[in-house]
């Protein structure tokens, strides 16, 4: 697919040859000039059949794009774990809202809170709203496979560390997607001032989707026993009293 930007030139069938003066593919529409016309043309890439200079189609999906990534992320996890990657995780945690959320993949050893930080492999609605690529040489609507092949190729080091077994979460992770994918995700996060739901929590991924009535899904294998005792209620945490020395007497 070649670039769309502002200085591109495109034919119209009606109006002729032009030039884009804006673009904006999150929603698929440009602004466009036509010949010695001073005023600019608003255009739909899905339905005004715009075309390059040379006659190639531009084309753009008509459904809306997902509000967020976290679906995508879970079918190329589970390619990766079908591939024998099975010790790479996703941290999952978006809103209801669809407005504020988090995503964080992570190799090796299973440790959900000290989980590493590596450059690329995390990301936010902040950053994801603005621009729908996770930076490693994605294209907005890249399949499952090909998200695998580019994070690979992005950072074959970091990948390396997610070889080996983990039969109980992938077989998890595998009856999750069954159920929530395409439509829906799972989240890891929910309102930390109220206990901890029994199951996990289901987003739907894009506006429009009826809401998640399929079978409750437990939570990843050790998830329950992690936070057991950091939210358990009658624990209230108290800080340290400061500890008095009564002075000794002097000879």
């Amino acid at each position: 697919m070649k670039p769309i930007a502002p200085g591109t030139v495109i034919f119209h069938r009606h109006r002729g040859y032009g030039v884009i003066v804006s673009v904006n593919l999150l929603t698929g529409w440009i602004s466009a000039r036509f010949g010695s016309e001073v005023r600019t043309l608003d255009l739909n890439l899905s339905s005004d059949e715009v075309q390059h200079a040379d006659g190639t189609p531009i084309l753009f999906r008509r459904a809306p794009p997902d509000r967020m990534p976290h679906a995508r992320l879970m079918a190329m996890v589970r390619e990766l774990h079908a591939a024998g990657y099975q010790r790479l995780y996703l941290y999952s945690w978006p809103k209801p809202s669809g407005l504020h959320w988090r995503w964080h993949l992570f190799a090796g050893p299973r440790h959900w809170n000290e989980r590493p930080w590596r450059e690329g492999w995390y990301g936010s609605g902040a950053d994801y709203n603005f621009n729908p690529i996770f930076g490693w040489g994605d294209v907005p609507g890249a399949s499952a496979q090909d998200l695998a092949s580019a994070l690979a190729q992005f950072d074959p080091h970091g990948l390396a560390q997610a070889l080996g077994r983990d039969e109980d979460h992938t077989d998890w992770f595998a009856s999750v997607c069954d159920a929530l994918l395409p439509d829906y995700a799972f989240s890891l996060g929910w309102d930390h001032t109220g206990q901890m739901p029994e199951h996990l929590p289901v987003i739907a991924v894009r506006r429009g989707v009826a809401p998640y009535d399929g079978p409750p899904l437990p939570w990843p294998p050790g998830w329950a026993h992690l936070w057991k005792v950091s939210h358990a209620p009658h624990l209230v945490y108290a800080p340290p009293r400061p500890v008095r020395i009564k002075p000794t007497p002097q000879d």
